[in-house]
């Protein structure tokens, strides 16, 4: 009777946790959008289980705001939570399939499309309730610090190729793709300035080309 019970116990406990996740993930997601229309320090926990539909106590169990916002910047960007090396995702992978500088830079521009869109409106309230809150301003500086580091990695890949630019140094080269690739620039290009995505792209592969790859 006990073995016979022990499949049926360890389905309940797998079924559990993929729903655990599922919640999860559809309370990050809707933190975000929360997030992203209404701004940090205007987002409700009501408006998030609304969204999520879910109850408020569902989503405190998830954590405080700032943590739901960290994990809602993650999930957008990359689709998963937590620290992510960038060459174990799908844009890594395609990465490793680029043959030349050209390939390099028309990736880029896919990747920042990929990512920048789908980030820019909890990016922008991130940046934006930081100003006003030191915890936030201290995680966001060490956000930035990993996406720099993130950024530097890719980079040396290009570097082992031949494919950068050697007249200036490798740091000034890492820091002028962070900039170029910024979430803030996305936000400035496309929603501001109310250009399209394709252009944005095609604005990246070009700067990409003059300002970081070998002439």
């Amino acid at each position: 009777m006990a073995d016979a019970e022990n499949p049926v116990r360890a389905y309940r406990s797998e079924l559990r946790q993929r729903q655990a996740a599922e919640t999860r993930q559809r309370v990050v997601a809707a933190a975000g959008e929360v997030f992203s229309e209404n701004g940090y320090q205007a987002a409700t926990y009501a408006q998030i289980a609304k969204r999520a539909g879910v109850s408020v106590e569902t989503v405190r169990g998830h954590g405080p705001k700032s943590s739901l916002m960290w994990a809602a910047v993650e999930l957008a960007s990359f689709g998963v939570e937590g620290a992510v090396d960038v060459f174990e995702t799908d844009l890594g992978r395609a990465l490793a399939a680029v043959g030349g500088p050209d390939g390099f830079a028309a990736f880029i521009g896919d990747a920042m499309v990929a990512i920048n869109g789908p980030a820019a409106g909890v990016w922008t309230a991130v940046t934006g309730a930081a100003h006003g809150d030191p915890e936030l301003r201290t995680h966001l500086a060490d956000r930035l610090a990993g996406i720099r580091a993130q950024v530097e990695r890719v980079l040396r890949w290009a570097a082992d190729r031949g494919w950068l630019r050697t007249d200036v140094p490798f740091d000034d080269v890492v820091e002028a793709c962070c900039v170029v690739t910024s979430v803030e620039g996305y936000v400035r290009f496309v929603r501001v300035d109310g250009l399209s995505t394709a252009r944005y792209r095609d604005f990246i592969v070009r700067t990409v080309r003059d300002t970081i790859l070998a002439r």
